[in-house]
């Protein structure tokens, strides 16, 4: 005999969509990165600053990540009703996610170039405006991280409100990136004012290289971890081996015949369960214990009976 439960939500994709001040707050912040990115590469090309050129391209690969999640909220909202996504549009952050990984792998490997191209073959710098530029482009990074310091000094909230906890990781993340690039730009101030001021002109192209080592290992982590949403290669998170504990823990000897586990959102899994045991257990019940791992949002549990 098998029986199978109903699924333990039925559409928990959906995206958060309260708090409008903070995801308002999010899109004045990548308008102004995305901005100031473009002036700091016009600038750099134009004033002959590698560092000021890193820091420009450095500062797009955050903007494509913050922009793709603004970009995943609008589309969640749009396609919420559309039946042929079965878990949600989550996923189309993802491949956003994934395609740029590739681009900025590209933009990393063309910095390295025309860096160690500067390196041996250094041209004149036009080094008080590209200063001016990357002061200007410091003070846009604190100021985008003020308007995102709510996501970061509240993101350890309960689990009361599911949706809350997400949209503020999302605000935490986006504070992450901004103070990244306000590193980056403190690095290339550095590096203009070394040259401007002692003559070590070397260390314009060499923030260069910098910058193009930190864009390839930022789209060599996006890269990976978007694979593996995409690939649905989930089995080795800490939430399988806490089902397996859920199961290991009933009063009745049970064995997991096969289980798969794959996301579906942001710290979201579906679980398909198949359980064989000899005893009366109830589907309902082995859904209710792994109801607190909040993480499982779509469990599928089919039981197949023993004989006594």
């Amino acid at each position: 005999m098998t029986t199978r439960s109903p699924e333990h939500c039925a559409h928990a994709h959906h995206f958060h969509q309260g708090n409008p001040c903070a995801e308002r707050n999010t899109r004045l912040a990548v308008a102004l990165t995305a901005m100031m990115m473009l002036v700091e590469i016009a600038g750099g090309w134009y004033f002959n600053s590698m560092a000021l050129l890193a820091d420009g391209w450095h500062m797009s690969s955050h903007v494509l990540a913050l922009g793709l999640s603004l970009l995943a909220y609008a589309a969640a909202r749009r396609l919420a009703n559309d039946r042929r996504f079965a878990f949600g549009t989550w996923k189309i952050e993802i491949l956003g996610g994934y395609s740029s990984a590739i681009l900025l792998l590209g933009v990393a490997l063309l910095m390295a170039f025309q860096s160690l191209q500067r390196l041996f073959s250094p041209g004149p710098i036009l080094y008080d405006q590209a200063i001016v530029i990357a002061v200007a482009g410091l003070l846009v990074n604190l100021l985008c991280a003020w308007l995102l310091r709510d996501g970061h000094d509240h993101h350890a909230h309960g689990h009361g409100d599911h949706h809350h906890h997400h949209h503020d990781l999302n605000l935490r993340s986006a504070y992450l990136h901004v103070i990244a690039d306000a590193a980056t730009s403190l690095l290339a101030i550095v590096a203009l004012l070394a040259g401007r001021f002692w003559g070590a002109s070397w260390l314009d192209p060499a923030m260069g290289l910098v910058g193009a080592v930190l864009v390839g290992l930022w789209a060599k982590g996006l890269l990976r971890d978007t694979a593996r949403v995409l690939l649905d290669a989930e089995m080795d998170t800490p939430v399988v081996e806490e089902v397996r504990q859920v199961i290991a823990e009933l009063p009745e000897p049970t064995t997991i015949t096969d289980l798969h586990l794959w996301r579906v959102g942001k710290d979201q899994y579906a679980c398909l369960l198949t359980l064989a045991t000899a005893a009366r257990l109830d589907a309902d019940s082995v859904r209710q214990r792994l109801a607190v791992h909040e993480e499982l949002a779509h469990v599928t549990v089919e039981i197949n009976r023993l004989p006594a």
